[in-house]
């Protein structure tokens, strides 16, 4: 690991809201000059990926009341390779929900416990409403109020690692 701490935020979205909310949060992290950043897409993160990190985000949309297959993937290609070796470290998890959003939350926190994570921020849920079939399949706009939000949880995270605090 690098002097400077590096926070890995992890995504997957299919209509962008989930993106959106990740990108928010990368912007405010950005903000800490003395974090990396990395933003990576849930299949392209490898368990490397996860070692060399300091600290995670966790970004998904919830679907059927669940985590997104993609960001399950991830873990389950990551889960056991990093097992115990990266217990302690700070993670928070952001979720993009038609309705509800904490079935997700609960999945990942448990994952989370599992690889002995600190949950440093409750999960940070932005609802759409998007109930239709046609709602939940059309792209999506995160309201800037909300996206604020993921840039101060972000932010938040990055300037703890900073310091040290987790």
């Amino acid at each position: 690991m690098s002097d400077s701490p590096l926070l890995l935020i992890v995504y997957h979205s299919l209509t962008g809201g989930t993106r959106q909310m990740a990108e928010a949060a990368q912007a405010g992290a950005g903000r800490e000059p003395g974090v990396r950043v990395l933003l990576q897409h849930a299949a392209d993160t490898t368990a490397e990926h996860v070692l060399q990190a300091d600290g995670y985000l966790f970004c998904t949309p919830e679907n059927l009341a669940a985590i997104s297959g993609q960001l399950k993937d991830f873990f389950d290609r990551c889960y056991y390779p990093a097992l115990d070796r990266i217990n302690g470290r700070p993670y928070a998890s952001l979720i993009c929900a038609g309705s509800d959003g904490s079935n997700a939350a609960r999945q990942i926190a448990r994952i989370a416990t599992g690889w002995r994570l600190k949950e440093v921020a409750e999960p940070l849920i932005v609802c759409t409403h998007a109930q239709t079939p046609e709602a939940i399949l059309a792209p999506k706009q995160i309201a800037s109020d909300e996206l604020e939000r993921c840039q101060a949880l972000g932010e938040a995270v990055a300037t703890g690692l900073m310091l040290g605090v987790f």
